[in-house]
């Protein structure tokens, strides 16, 4: 099959382009947030030992007060959407967002906030904060990484990659339906890259 030229030229174009460092010091202190197009918030479990569902949010945002001198003084939140909960099964995502589970109803977002930054390697950090769920608040540490800083190469504005993840029981939360038929505990993921608010 032959490919379209534009495609071809597009491939050309972005592997001449360098790679983001992963120094942080590339990029200025301010407040970043969300590129929602390369943004991504999952979760997921182990359903009766058959398979491990992969459940993402589609409305989200995610904020970064970045300190880049000192990135143990920054600060990340999250702040989720319940209502655009998607396992790609509709009946399923109205069974998360009732009563059982979630409680859209009486609780319609997720947060984390973060209370702690901890240096654990060249480009890793714990981050730990308090993440809420139908009204009760717990501590989650996610482990994470700075994948890239740096000006992004096509927005021409500096941008930082980040992955973190950490693992939880859902039981704490008052999410206990199923165990241990469905695992208590649950991984939760983030992959997003961040843009200077205002492009400055």
């Amino acid at each position: 099959m032959q490919r379209p030229s534009f495609l071809i030229g597009a491939a050309l174009l972005l592997t001449s382009l360098p790679a983001a460092a992963a120094d942080l010091s590339a990029v200025p202190s301010g407040a970043y947030a969300e590129d929602d197009q390369h943004a991504y918030v999952i979760f997921s479990y182990t359903h009766l030992g058959f398979s491990s569902p992969q459940v993402r949010f589609d409305d989200f945002e995610v904020t970064l007060e970045l300190d880049s001198e000192d990135p143990e003084a920054s600060r990340i939140d999250v702040g989720i959407d319940v209502s655009s909960v998607d396992s790609g099964v509709e009946v399923f995502d109205g069974h998360l967002m009732g009563g059982d589970y979630f409680d859209l109803a009486n609780h319609p977002r997720i947060t984390f906030e973060s209370t702690a930054i901890e240096k654990t390697g060249e480009n890793s950090y714990d981050v730990t904060g308090d993440l809420t769920i139908r009204g009760r608040t717990q501590p989650v540490t996610l482990a994470t990484t700075i994948n890239g800083a740096g000006e992004h190469p096509l927005k021409e504005i500096p941008a930082v990659g980040i992955s973190a993840a950490g693992t939880l029981l859902r039981s704490e939360w008052g999410l206990d339906q199923y165990v241990p038929a469905v695992s208590d505990e649950v991984t939760l993921t983030i992959e997003v890259e961040m843009l200077l608010a205002g492009g400055q």
